[in-house]
């Protein structure tokens, strides 16, 4: 699908899954090389920056939730930047994206269009608004861990460890999707003011400020659910060890009990007391003694 708006000479086509006919008929009103052109057809999971005569190319993911799965997946967005043109394009359905298209139409209707200074001043803004959504998505991170600090404290941990491996594959995925945004934006310090614009280099410290916003809250998120992680490990384990030893306790005084009444079902004739009346009592009593001197010595032992 092929969205286009024009305000003054500044003109915005976003395509959502482009066709080959889609891709043609930019080519030849945009001069758009084949070789990107190409790349515009079929998804990448590698970010790039390629400066051309008339034009500059950018790759870039932005991490967007997917519900069903419950993790951020990285959503390939590719600019294309002329100097009076701005060509984005993704492969799925991206509000943030959505949202902002809608402003642009809605701001050539009123003839009161912000975006339309420059291609690099419209760029800076989309970039910003998926920042933006970004760290809406990193707030719902946080609330989550949250949730799961609270819970590994009021004994839920076993419950946590399925929630604790969401949110680090959800943190991963983020990591994974914006790790090499750095390394593209900071490729245009140096690009042709004539195509992005002589205030591009404000717009372009803006962009790095909102991307370290960004990445510092995923750092965050990142340490704080591997610390809940390994104090939900520790707390696990203490409370196997417990369980542990409140089993070999019970074997340990439930042995001795088990021995004397194994000893009294002897059938051998010479066994002592074995014609005594009052054997079973006799058996009682030494099982008991027994059971109440292992108890005794766990619990001097602090094994119990």
């Amino acid at each position: 699908m092929i969205t286009s708006h024009t305000y003054k000479n500044l003109s915005w086509i976003d395509l959502e899954s482009p066709t080959a006919d889609d891709v043609k008929s930019l080519m030849s009103e945009y001069r758009i090389p084949p070789a990107v052109a190409d790349e515009l057809l079929r998804p990448t999971t590698r970010p790039k920056a390629d400066v051309y005569e008339n034009l500059i190319y950018l790759i870039l993911h932005f991490p967007v939730y997917d519900i069903s799965r419950k993790v951020s997946e990285p959503c390939e967005v590719d600019f294309i930047i002329g100097k009076n043109f701005i060509v984005t394009a993704h492969y799925k359905s991206i509000l943030p994206l959505h949202e902002l298209v809608k402003s642009f139409e809605v701001g050539v209707l009123l003839g009161e269009n912000e975006f339309a200074k420059s291609a690099g001043r419209l760029m800076y803004l989309i970039t910003k608004k998926l920042y933006d959504y970004a760290l809406r998505q990193l707030d719902q991170i946080h609330k989550k861990i949250a949730v799961i600090e609270e819970s590994i404290f009021t004994g839920q941990e076993k419950e946590m460890v399925k929630e604790i491996s969401f949110v680090q594959r959800d943190v991963l995925e983020f990591q994974r999707a914006i790790h090499a945004h750095d390394t593209v934006l900071k490729s245009l310090e140096f690009a042709d003011p004539k195509i992005l614009g002589k205030d591009f280099p404000r717009f372009l410290n803006s962009m790095m400020s909102e991307l370290a916003r960004v990445e510092n809250l995923l750092d965050n998120s990142k340490e704080t659910i591997e610390l809940l992680r390994d104090t939900n490990d520790s707390l696990l384990s203490d409370r196997t060890n417990d369980i542990m030893k409140k089993l070999t306790s019970v074997t340990l005084i439930t042995f001795p009990v088990m021995f004397v009444i194994a000893l009294f079902s002897t059938s051998v004739r010479s066994f002592p007391l074995a014609d005594f009346s009052g054997a079973f009592w006799v058996m009682l009593f030494l099982g008991f003694l027994s059971a109440m001197g292992a108890f005794a010595l766990l619990k001097k032992q602090d094994l119990i």
